[in-house]
């Protein structure tokens, strides 16, 4: 992130009583304004596909991997690390290590981890999916969180009203639950749609950022 720290403002940092360096201050806080991340016009979707960096992004799409800090500003992710989507194999190793310790299995050994995770649920949810039988078109898919007991004591059941108007309507009523494993991979997955701020865009932003630095 060379190019994004020199913009930032110097700072005197002491290094003891006879001893100072004037060194970038990286406690700066930059970030977009919401108005900016949430107008459409200025970017566009992207998803991250298995091997992307935001280095390898900020290269295909600006041609220069310096760009990659205006992806994570738009994006708001200030650990990369960790907000950046994993690839596969790296998302099962994150899996195995988190679930390893001694609150969730009983010994540290490779792949105990990712036994428990893929052996426990996590949560339980009620799905209510609203038809309209005359269009066959679906309405509406709502999804509550539900506690194990009332899981176990749901059935699958289909109920049937009509509208005012003559419309007939079904509500079906299932359940389903999710693994830790299931939850930690699709919590990976949900992250690799991201924005992509246009090309055409960078000169203002740069020159917005430099001014708000100065």
């Amino acid at each position: 992130m060379a190019k994004f720290f020199k913009y930032f403002p110097n700072t005197s940092y002491t290094l003891d009583e006879l001893n100072a360096e004037v060194v970038k201050n990286i406690l700066v806080k930059v970030s977009f304004e919401k108005e900016f991340r949430d107008n459409s016009v200025l970017y566009y979707e992207y998803f991250v596909g298995e091997g992307d960096t935001p280095d390898i992004v900020a290269h295909k799409i600006y041609g220069s991997s310096d760009w990659h800090w205006i992806i994570l500003l738009l994006n708001e992710m200030l650990h990369p690390q960790f907000d950046w989507p994993l690839d596969s194999k790296s998302i099962l190793k994150y899996i195995d290590k988190k679930y390893q310790s001694q609150e969730y299995a009983n010994n540290s050994t490779e792949g105990a981890g990712t036994t428990w995770a893929q052996s426990n649920t996590k949560e339980y949810f009620l799905i209510e999916k609203k038809k309209n039988e005359r269009l066959d078109q679906e309405i509406s898919i709502e999804k509550f969180s539900i506690s194990s007991n009332v899981y176990a004591n749901t059935t699958t059941t289909t109920s049937n009203y009509t509208l005012s108007d003559g419309t007939p309507i079904s509500i079906e009523t299932t359940k389903e639950s999710i693994s830790y494993f299931n939850y930690e991979i699709e919590n990976n997955e949900n992250k690799r749609s991201i924005k992509i701020l246009k090309p055409d865009f960078l000169p203002a932003v740069e020159e917005e950022l430099q001014r708000i630095l100065r």
